[in-house]
């Protein structure tokens, strides 16, 4: 039971979950033997290049972006797959520039809500919901999740590491337009993503094969296509490019690969 006398959600151990292979790539204890089963297949096709390369990229590329968004007038967040909690959060970011900042961080996997909801009880201006992304009316219309967000101002959506866990049978593209249309003009998108252009593909087919017994198989994609995830946004500088080469002025500064593009966008007035 939680702490307020609620059940606490089921997750099912006997599959790997992204989440928490997530969490043992970052060094967590949030997992499973599965999870760090499947985690040490990925280890042994590109070495420390996942654990400490790829994982902490997009760490830092997101609190990058968050302080980013922060800065620019941006206090309502909408991070979608959060994974873990971890340090170095996107309310921890955001609400070192606005105290009152608020934050919804949203993932399929129960377990995510259990601990997250745990650590934010005594923060009142973020929540952890359950839902999946491939459902984004869900997540839109999720009563929580309206008592913080104010759609009448702009929003940040925040989309890292996570369409390529989304296969093109659930329209990523087409699921990104659904928020799209939620948002004011001067909300925000920012997203990561794996992609094909850089990495050798016996490596990239190795981690696809990883995953392909987990929750959310994996699905590298060219850059082109990642770009097209932006339809209807405007990139900010310096556009689409390596998470590690976004504003690293902002800091912290993230380990340098070439594995992910990366962008932060702005919705434009119609």
């Amino acid at each position: 039971m939680s702490t307020d006398g609620d059940p606490l959600p089921s997750f099912d151990s006997s599959k790997p979950s992204p989440a928490r292979m997530y969490d043992y790539f970052l060094g967590g204890k949030d997992n499973f033997p599965v999870d760090r089963e499947a985690g040490d297949k990925v280890k042994a096709a590109v070495g420390d290049t996942m654990s400490h390369g790829i994982v902490w990229e997009n760490r830092r590329f997101l609190q990058r972006a968050a302080r980013y968004l922060a800065q620019n007038g941006i206090d309502q967040f909408i991070d979608l797959g959060t994974g873990l909690p971890t340090q170095g959060n996107v309310h921890e970011v955001a609400q070192e520039v606005v105290p009152q900042a608020r934050v919804v961080y949203v993932d399929n996997d129960p377990i995510v809500a259990t601990h997250g909801r745990a650590l934010l009880a005594a923060n009142s201006t973020t929540t952890v919901i359950t839902a999946d992304v491939r459902d984004p009316d869900a997540i839109l219309g999720h009563p929580d999740l309206r008592a913080l967000i104010d759609f009448s101002r702009p929003v940040a959506v925040l989309s890292i590491a996570l369409f390529h866990f989304i296969s093109d049978d659930y329209d990523p593209p087409g699921i990104l337009r659904k928020f799209r249309e939620r948002l004011l003009p001067g909300s925000y998108l920012a997203l990561s993503h794996l992609t094909t252009d850089g990495p050798a593909a016996g490596e990239v087919a190795q981690v696809v094969d990883a995953y392909k017994g987990a929750t959310s198989p994996i699905v590298f994609r060219p850059r082109p296509r990642i770009e097209a995830l932006f339809d209807g946004f405007d990139l900010v500088e310096p556009g689409l490019t390596r998470p590690w080469k976004w504003h690293p002025e902002l800091g912290p500064e993230g380990p340098e690969t070439e594995w992910l593009f990366a962008g932060v966008a702005k919705l434009p007035a119609a």
